[in-house]
């Protein structure tokens, strides 16, 4: 998400650090073309206005424009301007209630509502440490509820049982019923979509409202529809109340001007972001960070988090030690590749380096993608266990049958092997360096001689 707007307004930034002191001109025609990125990016005329006006004011000032370091000074006013519009601080799901507490999700058909609820479920059960039920209301979209279903089975979050020909309300009395019962600490309610927004849809909902009495009403909204979820947000709002909004598929949008539009126009903070398809793909937004990943800052603090969630402790410090040894092969590789796969894949770590945005285009180029590790991993398992250890042996005829087994070129095999050779020959410099070597010569001291 961002990718287009974060651009931009990279550009943008560069050109006004790389000036001293800015006049007021300076200032006013680099926000026509923030302006005009903004647009671009799906994000709501009204919020736009709203934006400038509100950076203009604190950038055109004598104490900015006189400073030495004016750009700087300007880019961080855009920054808090950013976490302003996108809300102060990270808001948790609300769960102060008597148990089972209750989240209603709602939203149209086809946002990712059913996803988002499987992966609400298991943040609360894995993270949060919650017992939590699962329960579709969705009578109307076939296999609704066995898709639910299913999702539970997948995060190992429990659903309640299906009975055919049963109403919405019937559904949601028999899950509060059981979530008393049998000591849930949360309930949440897959309320059904529609194509379009219309008042049969909201008088269920409502019903639904109602008899729960919900801690959280959670709007799920598609990133990729753009300024439409703006109204869809607005409608939702005014006639039932939300509380929250979760933003899916925004790993498939790279304007990202929904997630800016939405919290200035309804006021409800956006608490959920679905980064992926995976159960454990759901991060909680965090302003501050995603101001920076839009201004091409990266986001160091999430990046190291995934890392601290998702990698194998111990398969780490068996490829520190091979590192160490400079011993390193396939296995070691491909370790290396399935770490970065559950993490939530290349895409998503890209955007969390800072300054990788600038090479976009070049890596867009090479081909370089999620696509492109899935490719990698491929060739690798399709080398017997002899060549995985020592890649000296792997010649023409070998090559070609790794590239019939893996479904690749001999073109991709060689590739991958140059990779192989460059990061070997890194392992050997750092083992020759030494612990303090490395830290005096840092990462030049890694780079090959010409």
């Amino acid at each position: 998400m961002f990718d287009g707007l974060t651009g931009r307004l990279s550009s943008i930034i560069d050109r006004l650090k790389g000036r001293g002191a800015l006049t007021e001109a300076d200032v006013k025609l680099a926000l026509r073309e923030v302006r005009v990125a903004l647009l671009e990016a799906d994000v709501a005329l009204p919020v736009v206005k709203d934006f400038i006006n509100h950076v203009q004011e604190k950038a055109i000032g004598q104490d900015v424009l006189r400073s030495i370091s004016a750009g700087q000074l300007v880019v961080k006013i855009v920054h808090d301007a950013l976490v302003d519009f996108l809300g102060q601080e990270v808001v948790d799901i609300e769960l102060k209630a008597t148990p089972p507490v209750v989240i209603l999700m709602v939203g149209l058909q086809g946002s990712g509502k059913t996803s988002m609820t499987s992966k609400l479920g298991n943040y609360l059960a894995k993270k949060q440490k919650r017992k939590v039920l699962m329960a579709s209301l969705d009578v109307y979209r076939p296999a609704a509820r066995e898709q639910l279903q299913t999702l539970g089975q997948q995060c190992q979050v429990d659903t309640l049982s299906i009975v055919a020909e049963e109403k919405p309300l019937a559904i949601t009395d028999r899950a509060l019923q059981k979530a008393r019962l049998e000591g849930y600490d949360v309930l949440i309610l897959d309320t059904a979509g529609r194509l379009h927004i219309d008042q049969e849809l909201m008088d269920e909902v409502v019903q639904v409202r109602n008899r729960t009495t919900p801690a959280e009403i959670i709007l799920v909204a598609d990133a990729m529809t753009g300024q439409d979820a703006v109204v869809i947000a607005k409608e939702f709002d005014e006639k039932i109340g939300i509380t929250a909004i979760a933003l899916s598929r925004i790993d498939g949008d790279a304007r990202g001007g929904a997630a800016l539009s939405m919290r200035a126009v309804t006021g409800k903070p956006l608490k959920l972001l679905g980064t992926g398809e995976k159960p454990d793909q759901l991060e909680l937004f965090h302003p501050d960070r995603i101001a920076t990943r839009i201004l091409g800052m990266g986001d160091v603090v999430s990046l190291v988090e995934k890392a601290m969630e998702s990698v194998d402790q111990e398969e780490a410090e068996k490829l520190a030690l091979q590192m160490q040894k400079g011993a390193f092969d396939f296995n070691a590789m491909e370790s290396q590749l399935l770490q970065m796969n559950k993490m939530g894949g290349l895409s998503s770590l890209m955007g969390m380096i800072p300054g990788v945005n600038k090479f976009q285009d070049k890596i867009s180029q090479a081909g370089v993608d999620d696509r492109f590790v899935q490719r990698q991993i491929a060739i690798i398992r399709s080398m017997t266990k002899t060549e995985k250890k020592d890649a000296r042996m792997i010649n023409g005829s070998r090559k070609r049958r790794i590239a019939l087994g893996s479904g690749t070129s001999v073109q991709d095999v060689n590739k991958l092997l140059k990779q192989f050779r460059d990061m070997s020959d890194m392992m050997k410099r750092m083992q020759k360096l030494g612990k303090k070597g490395l830290l005096r010569q840092g990462l030049q001291g890694l780079m090959p001689r010409r």
